[in-house]
């Protein structure tokens, strides 16, 4: 399948060398805000086609998906266009800015016909079941607690300070800890309870997120954009505890027993970047005639942006967007 790239930044270069370890993927186009740079990037990863609007690219008949890889101020209007061009979208998170923008995007493609999916990686990737797994056989016993660390020192990192950007810890990492939470313990919420600590500029610095159930289990989360955590997840039973090295792209899971010691450590499958499974998936579905991914449906899009919307309300944390 000949896939388009809305962006040229970071996350488009992982991509592209993903891409380039696939049977079933093709980087056929990227698209960038200067034709300078989509030609440079063009070069470096074996696109066929650069372009020097995002208009150009959607107009690509050969175009079959397009990756957004846009700051997520721009995430809304860039899958309009796709949308709207009748492209396929395969979208990085945060899905959009806030719930509203993720219900109409959602709606569109519904009336469009067209597939949408958020690019949330682990929620396609092996180590979901493997996680699951582990938690339904019973070996820690009964799970009542979740613990999340996930933290990068981006505070200076231009998309992470700038409120106009979408700015802050929790659409651009936050949202890893929300989704692992709610793989693994579901949606049945009672209520959440946070803290935050704000930037001058206004954005979410760092945050803690207390989730609680209405069958008594917990999940606690931490995000920081000043340190670097250990990126732990921890599922707490009463014989036990399960380790999941890295929330944001598993490594490895070790489970203990009560008294700490090791009773099973379970390796991840070896991936290219971890991108691939998400661009499969996809890929996949397209094929099958769905319009959207299995492993993402979009209600658990919109879910998770409500939270988030949720949190930013508790907090008074409005961008300058949505003011106007």
């Amino acid at each position: 399948m000949k896939i388009g790239i809305l962006g040229a930044g970071g996350i488009a270069g992982v991509l592209a060398s993903t891409m380039a370890g696939l049977e079933e993927a093709e980087p056929y186009a990227i698209a960038s805000r200067t034709l300078e740079k989509a030609e440079g990037f063009a070069e470096k990863y074996g696109f066929c086609r650069a372009y020097g609007s995002y208009g150009e690219l959607v107009e690509d008949p050969e175009v079959e998906l397009v990756y957004i890889a846009t700051p997520h101020s721009r995430h809304y209007e860039d899958m309009k266009l796709c949308i709207t061009h009748g492209k396929p979208v395969l979208c990085e998170k945060a899905f959009t800015m806030n719930s509203a923008q993720a219900k109409e995007i959602i709606e569109l493609a519904a009336e469009k016909k067209v597939f949408a999916a958020e690019a949330i990686w682990p929620r396609y990737m092996p180590s979901r079941k493997l996680i699951q797994d582990v938690l339904n056989s019973g070996i820690i016993g009964k799970v009542g607690v979740v613990t999340g660390n996930l933290s990068y020192p981006i505070s200076q990192v231009e998309r992470i300070k700038n409120p106009a950007l979408a700015g802050g810890a929790l659409l651009d990492i936050g949202v890893y800890g929300l989704n692992f939470v709610l793989m693994h313990f579901g949606t049945d919420i009672e209520r959440i309870e946070s803290s935050v600590q704000m930037t001058a500029a206004g954005v979410d610095g760092m945050e803690s997120i207390t989730i609680f159930y209405r069958d008594g289990r917990m999940a606690v989360l931490n995000h920081s954009t000043y340190v670097r955590s250990d990126r732990k997840g921890i599922f707490h039973g009463d014989k036990g505890y399960v380790v999941v090295e890295n929330i944001n792209n598993p490594q490895s899971i070790s489970v203990y027993d009560a008294n700490d010691k090791l009773i099973k450590m379970i390796e991840v499958p070896k991936q290219i970047s971890g991108y691939e499974y998400e661009i499969q998936e996809c890929i996949r579905a397209i094929r099958e005639g769905k319009q959207e991914a299995p492993s993402m449906p979009l209600k658990d899009t919109l879910f998770v942006m409500e939270v988030m919307d949720s949190l930013r309300r508790q907090w008074g944390m409005v961008y300058p967007q949505e003011k106007e």
